[in-house]
């Protein structure tokens, strides 16, 4: 079905680069709207031309400070540039309760730079449920270069890698055992890692246990580590380093990679996220109530709950 007119407008206005158009998009995808879905529709064949750069690592690696070093880099290359900064939700208002915009000041009056920050609104795994649909709306505006820097969830904040075309793992020396700080899933997912605070003690045997723990397993194989860079984030020393292997990072996936496997990652969660938004509250609740009362199984609550989204679609 093709756009109405008021949404075709708004994607034109996106398209053309009008930041209040912009912003106005990105409430209605936060919101989780069908006009949000059509407006998306309408402008998903403008994407596909951003790098997207997640940026993750545990609460005080300095990531919001790294990603306001990283914007400079791009501006120095005349790259227009997307934040989504994700942020813990307020128990009252759902709203972003950090508001991590407020680290990267510098940029507020510069136009070639757009900065949102999102709610993860109890949504795990560090990334808010519209963030997929934020990034390719930055995408089909026009900006190169998309951060996505998540909330900071520990070792199990792997959802970005399903986002991102590059993954930033921020690590820093003094906050307990070095390995257990790159442990299994947070070690997969990089494609490169920072280790900021740099000049702390500590730092030159995390990059080595960094450097040791990629020997094993899969990244055991030639060309399969990802590059450890040492940066301090607050005086940006090191930061053209990082930003250099982050875009070697992105070239030598894009020679090894069609990105259909990164799809059907994206697609697999969006598809379990839209089915999850299409479910009334009120009927999850109310198979939630049998299966408490031992009335129903989890298997035919499932089944139950199946057969009601399809026959509400028909």
């Amino acid at each position: 079905m093709p756009a109405s007119p008021p949404t075709r407008t708004l994607a034109d206005s996106v398209a053309a680069g009008d930041e209040r158009a912009l912003a106005r998009a990105a409430t209605l995808l936060e919101a989780v709207t069908a006009e949000g879905r059509s407006l998306l529709k309408a402008l998903f064949p403008l994407t596909g031309k951003a790098m997207i750069i997640g940026v993750t690592g545990p609460p005080g690696a300095g990531k919001s400070t790294l990603v306001d070093q990283l914007i400079g880099a791009c501006r120095a290359q005349s790259r227009s540039v997307g934040v989504i900064a994700v942020d813990p939700s307020s128990p009252y208002s759902r709203g972003a309760l950090l508001g991590d915009r407020i680290r990267m000041q510098r940029h507020h009056n510069d136009n070639g730079v757009f900065i949102r920050s999102m709610a993860t609104r109890g949504k795990l795994g560090g990334l808010a449920q519209a963030t997929l649909d934020l990034a390719l709306l930055l995408d089909a505006a026009g900006r190169s270069v998309i951060f996505i820097e998540t909330v900071g969830v520990g070792q199990d904040e792997i959802d970005i890698a399903q986002l991102a075309d590059i993954t930033v793992v921020t690590l820093v020396p003094g906050m307990g055992d070095d390995v257990q700080a790159v442990k299994a899933g947070i070690m997969e997912i990089a494609d490169v890692f920072a280790v900021n605070k740099s000049d702390l003690p500590g730092a030159d045997a995390l990059v080595q246990a960094i450097e040791f723990m990629q020997t094993l397993g899969e990244r055991a194989a030639p060309g399969h580590s990802a590059p450890v860079c040492k940066v301090k984030a607050i005086d940006g020393a090191g930061i053209p380093e990082l930003w250099a292997a982050i875009q070697k990072a992105f070239d030598a996936k894009g020679k090894q990679d069609a990105f259909t496997g990164v799809w059907e990652i994206r697609l697999r969660e969006h598809l379990r996220e839209t089915i999850l938004c299409d479910l009334p509250s009120e009927t999850l609740s109310l198979y939630a109530s049998r299966v408490a009362r031992r009335a129903e199984d989890p298997y035919s609550a499932v089944a139950g709950l199946k057969a009601e989204m399809l026959a509400s679609r028909k």
